[in-house]
Order: C-alpha cells, then sequence, then structure tokens
C-alpha cells in the first residue's frame, strides 16, 4: 500500500491567517452625542464635570472608537479630554467608528506579518475570518507583501487562487 504524503504540509507555502494577529481584545464605543445638551452643543463647564465623574474602567482592556453621531459641531478639545481619560485604561482608542477601528487593527496586524521573514516566500493568504473590512485589509497586506514574496495565493493552501507571481530576473 502507497503511504499518503500531505504535500500541503511539507511544502514551502507560508500560509497567513489574520485572525492570527489581528487583536482579538472586545470592541466599544464611546458616543459624544450622549454628553450634548438637548442634544445640540456641548457645554465645557458639563462636559468637563462629566470627564471627571464618568466611569473610565469599564473600557479596561477594550478596543474603544471615539465618535459623535448627532450632527453638532463637537469642540475638538473634547475629543482631546476623552483621550486622556482612556489613555492607559483602553487597549487601544481611535477617532472614528467600527470601520476605523478595525483598520487601525488590521494595520497592527500587517505590521506583526511584516516582521517575518518573508523574502521570495510563497505566500497564502488565507480567505477566512470575521473581518468587515475584508477588501482593505487584503488589499493592503497585497500592497506590503509584492515587493518582497515571490508569489501570493489566496484562499487555503489545499485550494488558492494565484494572485501574483514575482517575474524572473
Amino acid at each position: 500500500m502507497e503511504e499518503i504524503v500531505n504535500r500541503v504540509a511539507n511544502s514551502p507555502l507560508v500560509s497567513l491567517d489574520f485572525d492570527e494577529y489581528i487583536d482579538q481584545s472586545p470592541m466599544t464605543f464611546f458616543d459624544v452625542k450622549d454628553c450634548l445638551y438637548q442634544g445640540l452643543i456641548l457645554r465645557e463647564k458639563d462636559f468637563r464635570q462629566f470627564i471627571k465623574e464618568y466611569d473610565w474602567t469599564q473600557y479596561h482592556g477594550k478596543n474603544v472608537g471615539v465618535h459623535c453621531s448627532a450632527d453638532a459641531i463637537v469642540p475638538t478639545w473634547a475629543y482631546m479630554l476623552i483621550a486622556t481619560k482612556l489613555q492607559g485604561i483602553a487597549n487601544k482608542m481611535v477617532f472614528g467608528r467600527e470601520e476605523e477601528l478595525e483598520k487601525e487593527l488590521i494595520d497592527e496586524a500587517i505590521q506583526q506579518i511584516m516582521k517575518q521573514k518573508l523574502d521570495d516566500a510563497k505566500v497564502v493568504i488565507k480567505g477566512c475570518g470575521n473581518l468587515k473590512s475584508r477588501d482593505y485589509a487584503f488589499f493592503e497586506l497585497t500592497k506590503k507583501l509584492a515587493p518582497i514574496v515571490s508569489s501570493i495565493m489566496y484562499g487555503e493552501p489545499c485550494s488558492t487562487v494565484p494572485v501574483y507571481k514575482k517575474k524572473k530576473a
């Protein structure tokens, strides 16, 4: 009887899975809308009191997006005050909603991936995962990988779609 050989396991392919690199800390959001007077304006004295008394510890270890969902003019210093309160408590904080927060996490994951030795590697970027900004993630990773790897494929090592192959000199 002929021995079954796992060619995928024995191949020189480098398999990259965003789920292994992306920060999985819970995501939550702080909406300045809840601090507006009559849903329209931010009163400095009231806001500073709110900032002082608010329980910021609820954001401990979480990735936080800060935004205002109301159509109101929020002074820049208000966001700056929020940033000072989240500093050292939140795992990560960004100005924006879910998409901006996820893109920030994707960018950090790509930085981690790029620390690997990938010169002239044959790379498979796994296609499964829970990212909402998938197109952004795969575009940005391909952009960074193409100058250094010999090939990029998409999918699973056993079933890939060729994306890029370095031209031979």
